[in-house]
């Protein structure tokens, strides 16, 4: 028996600690299988302007598989004694995946269209100073875009209402706004420093900053616009 003061199986600092570690390595695990195709294929292209529609496919798994790991880590159990995450990941993938095509294809679209501009500004003969607000769109598309998926992956609204709640909580709640700026510059440091597949290898860490950066928004969403 145990009395009002004990602590059971799972509730001390090191379990917890245990269960959190085991969680996402079994996330960073799912996310490597679901996106290894892309990611392979990325790697091998030549970092040229000529293959950015080719990243725009290479990147395509990466929505569903990124969406399902919020999903796993937001429900995550901290109880040693019933750790599911693979479960998780797997359910959210199958459930999300319509939804999250909705708005990540889009975004890399946009993304792509952007950047294949940019690259081709002097081919284009336009002024150099069209850089500035084309890559002002291109952060925000970005930005709402990882607001959408956050959004996409823990609720059930429809695609529209996604994107209008994306945008607005863009003004609504600026320090994840700015959070996010940090973590995408941190995601883009790490690729042009070193390559896309030791950010591959921190994918289950960053999902979990997503989340983390995330919550202020999450919070006000289930409070004000969920029943």
């Amino acid at each position: 028996m145990s009395g009002p003061g004990r602590r059971e199986f799972g509730d001390g600092p090191l379990s917890r600690a245990a269960a959190t570690v085991h969680i996402l390595l079994v996330v960073e695990l799912l996310l490597l299988l679901t996106t290894v195709p892309g990611l392979v294929a990325l790697v091998l292209l030549d970092r040229d302007a000529s293959n950015l529609p080719l990243v725009a496919v290479c990147l395509l798994p990466v929505g569903p598989a990124v969406s399902a790991a919020l999903h796993a880590l937001r429900h995550q159990r901290r109880d040693l004694t019933d750790l599911r995450p693979a479960a998780a990941f797997r359910r959210a993938y199958r459930a999300n995946l319509p939804g999250v095509l909705r708005v990540w294809v889009p975004t890399l679209a946009w993304l792509t269209l952007i950047a294949v501009n940019l690259a081709h500004l002097p081919a284009a003969a336009v002024p150099a100073w069209w850089a500035v607000p084309l890559a002002l769109v291109g952060a925000g598309v970005a930005l709402v875009g990882t607001n959408a998926l956050v959004i996409v992956s823990l609720f059930a609204f429809r695609t529209r209402d996604v994107v209008r709640l994306a945008g607005y909580f863009l003004v609504r709640t600026p320090g994840v706004t700015v959070g996010n700026i940090v973590l995408l510059g941190a995601a883009a440091g790490v690729t042009a420093v070193f390559s896309e597949a030791v950010l591959a290898l921190l994918g289950a860490v960053g999902v979990l900053a997503l989340l983390r950066i995330g919550d202020p928004m999450i919070d006000v969403i289930r409070r004000e616009f969920t029943a």
